[in-house]
């Protein structure tokens, strides 16, 4: 028998001091049985971080090699942004680097071994790249307290996320990384 994807839902009030976004988000988001609580925590607080009209998740989940975790497209369709999570692989960085005029991925684990992997990789565009590591202790502070069903407040300054969950505060920070040479 095939395991199905378990929905978590999230209510989360946005403020992303950074970029002036301020937003009340509804998220139904499916967690599929190889996904780690780590992983579907990192896509939550992506989507949070990159917020903006058209902002979607992709249809296809973890499955499609050929589609983003999640993407920005305009009001015509076109896409905008290619965001992933976790670490892709070079030439997933490559053809999406080609497809969108910006790519970021946020990663979950050690960025030194992801960036590691990348060095000397062909990828287009490589400088243009967006790498956001996730802080680990935080991503720990927030799995204890996961649950189905979550209400957050999230604030974003300078990089630094303030989460709110209830009566609990957790802060950490989504450090850019550059690939190296």
């Amino acid at each position: 028998m095939a395991l199905t994807a378990t929905i978590y839902n999230f209510d989360i009030d946005l403020a992303d001091n950074d970029r002036g976004v301020y937003e009340t988000l509804a998220l139904r988001v499916a967690r599929h049985p190889s996904e780690s609580e780590e992983y579907l925590l990192t896509r939550v607080i992506a989507y949070a971080s990159e917020f903006a009209e058209g902002i979607e998740f992709s249809a296809g989940g973890l499955s499609s090699p050929d589609e983003p975790a999640m993407a920005i497209k305009d009001m015509t369709g076109a896409l905008r942004a290619w965001i992933d999570v976790g670490t892709p692989d070079a030439e997933r960085l490559h053809r999406a680097s080609k497809a969108a005029p910006r790519v970021a991925v946020y990663v979950h684990r050690d960025p030194m071994q992801f960036l590691g992997r990348l060095a000397g990789e062909r990828i287009h565009r490589a400088e243009a790249l967006e790498i956001w590591a996730m802080d680990q202790a935080l991503l720990r502070d927030l799995v204890a307290r996961l649950e189905r069903r979550m209400s957050l407040s999230l604030s974003i300054t300078d990089r630094e996320l303030f989460i709110s969950t209830g009566a609990e505060s957790l802060t950490g920070a989504l450090r850019r990384c550059l690939l190296p040479g």
